[in-house]
């Protein structure tokens, strides 16, 4: 990685990538699951919607653009689906998956069964249909914005990890297809290395990787689960560096000029469930110095996620968003304690970087701790609550980086 951080993006005011749905795009989606209403209709309900909110980013101050995730039911959206070797299945099988896995155990304990999943069955490679609906994303957004806005379009995009942990140990893909973690994550690893070529193919230049997984680590109880497991081959923290090392690999392809992110949080369902908590400590060190990304966004906007200490691990070669505004809980956080909490951040990065809080400062950028709506029926905010947080965002950045995108 590059001695220098990436800069503009991430840009020093910053979201997570979805916003709250329109009621009438929601209608219209909710006319075509029941087959009422066209693709057609489909489609023009998201273009208004997604010129909509690219407006109000715009009109808010914002500059890393993206379509508030509106053509997508979920924040993943449906490249792991399309991919050659994967498959879409409704009513898995409950007994395929890690009980104690954060979010499956929360669906279990209510005794709600998984609707569906994505499973391997074959040989992972990269198909085009994958990359389809990423391309069209950005070809309207190229549409919709200037030419020299089109670098800080921002596209959010799933996981590489995103369908391994949650499944018992050998059933996230056919033994007689993958002898081993090994082999599985090589095509993985192909795969993504493809996909961010081809998006960078189509103009992209700034793309956010959505890692809830990543968060199950710094939760003790699913860690002792895990390494109680008798089917697990190998101890949670040998996992985590697994998963790391597979960014890193992947990594090492990026084109030049494209920015890549990874954001973590700690579950963002339905009416802002989360699923997991714990502070960022217990991973502080395979976080911060050995994934080698440019940038993560991390959430800290409540007690879950525990304090900054762990960013005294930050490199100085790497940018961190600090998600400190809740897109979950709709009281609007104070200015003074927001902006007092990115200085104390910064001290923390100044104390283990032996750099002034000054410049630690230029490493650091501020955000929502997660998307309005990961799912599309959205948190429990309204449409002003969010507005508001956005513009919270924006006057946090303006305080302290005044006249910086």
């Amino acid at each position: 990685m590059s001695s220098l951080n990436h800069r503009n993006p991430p840009f020093r005011a910053e979201h997570v990538g979805s916003f709250l749905r329109p009621d009438e795009l929601l209608q219209v989606r909710h006319a075509w699951n029941d087959k009422k209403a066209t693709d057609a209709d489909l489609t023009a309900a998201e273009d208004k919607a997604v010129s909509q909110i690219v407006r109000l980013q715009q009109d808010l101050g914002f500059h890393g653009i993206n379509d508030g995730e509106y053509r997508r039911h979920m924040f993943w959206g449906t490249f792991w689906s399309n991919l050659d070797g994967m498959e879409e299945i409704v009513g898995p099988d409950p007994e395929i998956f890690r009980a104690y896995v954060p979010d499956v155990a929360a669906f279990l304990e209510k005794n709600h069964k998984p609707g569906e999943a994505v499973v391997c069955t074959d040989k992972i490679r990269y198909s085009p249909a994958a990359s389809k609906a990423h391309i069209e994303q950005i070809q309207y957004l190229q549409k919709i914005l200037p030419k020299e806005k089109h670098d800080s379009i921002k596209l959010t995009i799933p996981a590489p990890t995103w369908y391994h942990l949650r499944y018992k140990e050998g059933k996230a893909y056919p033994k007689d297809v993958y002898k081993d973690d090994d082999e599985y994550f090589a095509d993985v690893i192909a795969v993504f290395q493809k996909e961010l070529l081809v998006l960078y193919d189509h103009g992209l230049r700034n793309v956010q990787i959505d890692d809830p997984n990543i968060c199950y680590f710094c939760n003790s109880k699913m860690v002792e689960e895990f390494n109680n497991d008798p089917l697990n081959m190998i101890k949670a923290d040998d996992l985590l560096a697994k998963y790391i090392d597979v960014y890193n690999k992947i990594m090492e392809n990026v084109p030049q000029g494209l920015h890549v992110g990874i954001h973590l949080c700690r579950g963002n369902f339905v009416k802002s469930r989360h699923f997991t908590e714990g502070s960022y400590e217990r991973i502080a060190v395979q976080l911060l110095e050995d994934l080698q990304v440019p940038t993560l966004y991390l959430e800290f906007d409540t007690e879950i996620a525990g304090g900054f200490g762990p960013l005294q691990h930050l490199p100085a070669n790497k940018n961190v968003v600090l998600g400190v505004v809740s897109s979950e809980y709709p009281k609007l956080e104070d200015f003074d304690h927001t902006v007092a909490r990115i200085y104390e951040a910064a001290q923390y990065i100044a104390k283990g970087s032996g750099k002034s809080e000054k410049e630690s400062l230029n490493q650091v950028s501020v955000s929502p701790q997660c998307g309005f709506a990961s799912h599309s029926s959205g948190n429990a905010v309204t449409w002003d609550d969010m507005v508001a947080k956005l513009k919270l965002v924006r006057r946090v950045a303006d305080k302290i980086w005044p006249g910086e995108p």
